[in-house]
């Protein structure tokens, strides 16, 4: 996976659409974003990390089984795989990309959206190479469209009202404690209790106090 100019993160991403293996490892036993952190090539190891092939998120735009409907809309796969791919996972990032983007920013496609990616994140833990880190994304971008939803059937100020929410800081410190309790919020709903991800996270942030 890694061209000459080690280290590009265009190229790696190029590679990565074209096909390239991300579990596939070396003569030592390792993949190409472990090797990629052991140089420092972090820029690279992010790419590698966030990288879901479209064609994964497209198998849900057509009926499956017994479904005569697909799961997501044609029109919805690409603004929802922008997103499913970013790399800053900021929740006002993520709630900008929702708000750019008309077809996304509708309680319809934003419920749709969610239980997509929820399917996606149980995929994740239950495939033989089993990807916490995958699927801690999808259910936290899926915790982001569902308070999404609930601002825009409850408050005028729709989603401009949510990004306000998350920005507003305390009177005493500025501490954006809404955005610090939504974080919390969407590990604490992560649905396989028994991940090491999540484990790691829960022991981490237990013991600090907002």
């Amino acid at each position: 996976i890694f061209p000459p100019n080690l280290g590009n993160k265009e190229i790696t991403w190029m590679m990565l659409e074209a096909g390239a293996e991300t579990d596939v490892v070396n003569s030592v036993g390792r993949t190409a974003a472990q090797m990629a952190a052991f140089v420092g090539q972090h820029d690279c190891v992010t790419v590698i990390n966030n990288f879901f092939p479209r064609e994964r998120l497209d198998y849900y735009t057509k009926p499956q089984g017994l479904d005569k409907e697909p799961k997501l809309p044609v029109k919805l796969a690409g603004p929802l795989h922008k997103i499913i791919t970013t790399t800053n996972m900021h929740p006002v990032k993520i709630v900008l990309l929702v708000k750019e983007n008309p077809l996304l920013a509708e309680v319809e496609a934003l419920q749709k959206c969610y239980r997509v990616l929820d399917l996606i994140c149980e995929k994740c833990m239950k495939q033989k190479d089993m990807n916490e880190v995958l699927a801690m994304k999808m259910h936290y971008i899926s915790c982001i469209f569902q308070k999404c939803i609930t601002f825009l059937k409850e408050r005028e100020d729709k989603l401009d009202g949510f990004i306000k929410s998350l920005l507003k800081g305390r009177d005493k410190d500025g501490f954006p404690v809404y955005q610090e309790k939504l974080i919390r919020e969407s590990i604490r709903k992560f649905p396989y209790c028994e991940a090491t991800l999540l484990q790691q996270l829960v022991r981490s942030i237990a013991p600090v106090e907002i």
